[in-house]
Parts: C-alpha cells; sequence; structure tokens
C-alpha cells in the first residue's frame, strides 16, 4: 500500500483488484470504491470529510501517473489501474452477470444524459438507469426514492470530486444493500467520445496532463495544481514535513451548572473510547481564529466567549494513537514529526440543541465534571490535558 499526502491508495495490482470487485457482489454488503489521482489527494487536504472518505474506502485504486511518481520517490510500491479502465470492465461484468446498473449523471456534466444512454447500446443486455443529477454532495429525496425503488447493485457516480465521492459515500451508509459503488468522474468523457484519450506512449511516460492541455487549455489552472502544485506538496511532505511540528490548537470549552464547571470532551472517530478536546491545524490562522473555526466544525456550537489562549503549550509526538500523518504500512515516516499545540478557552453559552459533530472526526460527544476530566481522557492526552486543566483554573484568579 502506499500513502501519499496521507491518503492510502494502490495497494492493489489488477487481478487482485478485480478479485475484490467480483467478491463485492457476493458477500452481501455493501462497498464502495473510489480513485484518487492528484487533484482529488490535493484536494483532500483541505476538506476532511473527502480525507476520511477515501481512506475509509473497501478499495482504492490510484488513478493518475503523478501518484506512481510520489509513491517511488517515497520508497512505496503503488499499482495504478485508470478509471478509464475501469469503467468498461465494471459495464462488462454487469452486463455479463445481468446486474442492475445505476449511472449517476451531472446533468450540465460534459457527457450528458443523453450522451450516456447512447454509450450504454454497447452493452445491449445490460439492466441499466440514468439519474441526471445536479452537483450535489448527497441525493434528494425523489433521487433517492428512484434510487431504491431502481434497487443498483452497481452505481457509477459521474459528478466530479469531491461531490461524487461524498454522494457514493451517502449511498453507502443510507442503503440497505449497495455491492459496489464507484466515483468515475472524468473517465466516461473518453469513453462517450467527448474526450479523445491520450496515446498509449504519452500515458506510459506520465505525459496525459500535456495531452489533456492540449485539448483543454482553459483547464491550465487545474492542470498546473494536479502536476506542479502536486509534486511540491510531495517534496515538502517527504523531506520537510518529517522534521517540523503541525502548529495546532486545543480548545477546552466548558459550561457552568449548578454542580460547577462541566468540559466538552470529543471520541475519535478511528479509536473507540479515545477521548480528547476538539482539536486541529491552525492553517495559518491566529490561535483564537482556528480555535473557533474548529469548535464550531468539530462540535456545532456558535454561541461560546472567548475566555484566554496560550500559544504553544505543549509538543508530541505522532504515534499509532495520536497522528493520522504516519503510514503505518511502512517503517518509514512521512508527514509531520509531531504537533505543536497552543490552546483556547471558551465559556459555552448556548443550548444543547446547537451541538453535533461531524462522522469523519468523532463518534460522540459529552460534557464531563471538572474533576472528572483527566480520568476521562484517553491516557496519551492525559499529560496535555492536565496543563490545560490547570491554565483553565487560573482564570478563577483574575
Amino acid at each position: 500500500m502506499a500513502n501519499i499526502l496521507g491518503v492510502n491508495t494502490g495497494q492493489k495490482d489488477w487481478p487482485t483488484a478485480a478479485a475484490d470487485i467480483s467478491a463485492f457482489f457476493q458477500d452481501g454488503r455493501s462497498h464502495y470504491l473510489v480513485t484518487p489521482n492528484p487533484e482529488i489527494i490535493l484536494r483532500a487536504q483541505n476538506d476532511e470529510e473527502l480525507f476520511y472518505i477515501l481512506n475509509q474506502a473497501d478499495l482504492s485504486v490510484a488513478d493518475g501517473f503523478g501518484l506512481k511518481l510520489a509513491a517511488s520517490l517515497s520508497g512505496q510500491k503503488l499499482y495504478r489501474i485508470t478509471g478509464a479502465d475501469l469503467a468498461p470492465y465494471l459495464l462488462r461484468e454487469a452486463e455479463e452477470n445481468k446486474r442492475r446498473v445505476l449511472l449517476i449523471a451531472w446533468d450540465k456534466g460534459l457527457s450528458s444524459p443523453a450522451d450516456l444512454a447512447v454509450f450504454l447500446k454497447n452493452y445491449p443486455h445490460l439492466s441499466s438507469l440514468i439519474i441526471s443529477s445536479p452537483r450535489q454532495a448527497a441525493p434528494s429525496r425523489t433521487e433517492i426514492e428512484d434510487i431504491r425503488n431502481f434497487r443498483p447493485e452497481l452505481v457509477l457516480c459521474l459528478l466530479g470530486s469531491p461531490e461524487q465521492e461524498k454522494y457514493i459515500f451517502y449511498l453507502y451508509q443510507h442503503l440497505d444493500c449497495l455491492p459496489l459503488a464507484a466515483g468515475l468522474g472524468g473517465a466516461f468523457d473518453f469513453l462517450t467520445g467527448k474526450l479523445k484519450r491520450a496515446p498509449k506512449l504519452w500515458r506510459r511516460l506520465g505525459l496525459e496532463w500535456c495531452w489533456r492541455l492540449i485539448q483543454q487549455p482553459w483547464r491550465w489552472q487545474r492542470i498546473w495544481r494536479a502536476t506542479a502544485v502536486f509534486m511540491s506538496k510531495v517534496l515538502f511532505w517527504l523531506v520537510i514535513m518529517p522534521y517540523r511540528y503541525r502548529p495546532n490548537v486545543a480548545v477546552l470549552m466548558y459550561k457552568k451548572t449548578e454542580k460547577g464547571r462541566e468540559i466538552f470532551i470529543v471520541e475519535r472517530q478511528d479509536q473507540q473510547e479515545h477521548w480528547q478536546l476538539p482539536q486541529g491545524g491552525t492553517d495559518g490562522l491566529d490561535i483564537v481564529s482556528a480555535g473557533k473555526k474548529e469548535l464550531e466544525e468539530e462540535s456545532g456550537a456558535k454561541n461560546f466567549k472567548v475566555i484566554a489562549s496560550y500559544k504553544n503549550l505543549y509538543r508530541y509526538t505522532f504515534d499509532k494513537e495520536t497522528g493520522k500523518y504516519k503510514n503505518q504500512q511502512n517503517n518509514r515516516h512521512f508527514g509531520y514529526k509531531g504537533q505543536r499545540q497552543s490552546l483556547l478557552i471558551v465559556e459555552f453559552t448556548g443550548t444543547e440543541a446547537e451541538l453535533r459533530i461531524n462522522y469523519w472526526d468523532h463518534n460522540a460527544w459529552r460534557w464531563i465534571g471538572e474533576a472528572d476530566f483527566l480520568n476521562n481522557l484517553h491516557q496519551c492526552r492525559r499529560e496535555a490535558g492536565k496543563i490545560y486543566l490547570e491554565k483553565l483554573k487560573s482564570q478563577d484568579k483574575t
């Protein structure tokens, strides 16, 4: 498996991936497949939901020469399977096995629903349905009703990233059994003839981006990001970040009750019983701004009063308990060495109704009495928690 900028992908060669796909249709469970490329992985750096969806996929196949180059530079092995090759295989396999196939087509996409209908005539025995949809991250009520009535066994979503990944994840969560859903974006533009695919020699040399630029020069900014910007990020991730601590802010939010103060904590999504304070990277913001942003994103809280802020109170090195940047399948460490954590203390002044958590961050939340705060934190969070609790108590003296 290769880990590129925190995203795991490219772990299966074609025979193994094909075997997995066949097994998905036999085990009676729901599955989804993603096809990360450099542009998608770049987007995931600033979209935590997309980051989570990519890393939770049942199968992740790398689509893009840039990922293969990034893996090679980092000493990792990555298998590349393009969406343009995967889509025809899925359709042929569905036709041979008489599976119901649903295509979610962007109503303003390059390949229109009408174009897709013409293309599907190449599969005369395929049971299929095309739903024309605006570019959105979840189906409308009408769409979900149509989808449930059709009972698809294979869903191909063509809305483009990140909408297509979020759309198929919604279906994965809400349909009783969906053997396989996949976001294939622009792959169908090649299949419908709206775009001409790069010649094989260009593909082998990793020059598909250049071919795309010749065909669509107005896309130069996206192509620049997928090539130059992506590789600069990869080099920074490989060479610089392992020696740096990521600027981070933890937020201690409390509320006053008749029994005293209670502190808000959350349970990490990827580890049961791992309770901690809401926290996140500062991303170039000052402590207060970054803390407010993280608190609203991770708790839904909008009504609170800033009490105090402290810069660089605690520093820790990433390990399997604390870090998403470490590639567990490789002895070499990629990404930041750890985190340099600041603290924002706020008093909650809203109502319980406004509190909610994002599924990609946390499983649960709760209020804990101040006296029980440290004992309820995960063991690896208690050293920092003790420092932060002392800062909270120090506010009583001011």
